[in-house]
């Protein structure tokens, strides 16, 4: 399980990064770190979401997109992992 949520915190990460090239700004992302103090703009996090779901092959549900959700890279692998893997043995 562990190498799975790696792997999306990784694409995630991608996603951002390559966001903020785009805006021209080169930032050390820190996966806890709020989105919004890194530099990415309402309009970023549209754009974060379609790649998000181009990325992962999903359609984020509507009950998903909350700012919550899209505060972190942390909080996006959660919301991601949870709708890729929505049943979970206990």
């Amino acid at each position: 399980m562990q190498a799975f949520d790696t792997d999306v915190r990784d694409r995630i990460i991608k996603l951002v990064k390559g966001i903020l090239e785009q805006n021209s700004l080169a930032v050390d992302i820190a996966p806890g770190a709020r989105l919004v103090d890194i530099g990415l703009t309402s309009m970023d996090m549209v754009n974060l979401m379609l790649g998000v779901e181009a990325e992962f092959d999903f359609t984020i549900p509507q009950s998903e997109i909350t700012p919550d959700n899209f505060q972190s890279v942390d909080t996006l692998v959660r919301m991601v992992a949870s709708q890729l893997q929505p049943v979970k043995a206990a």
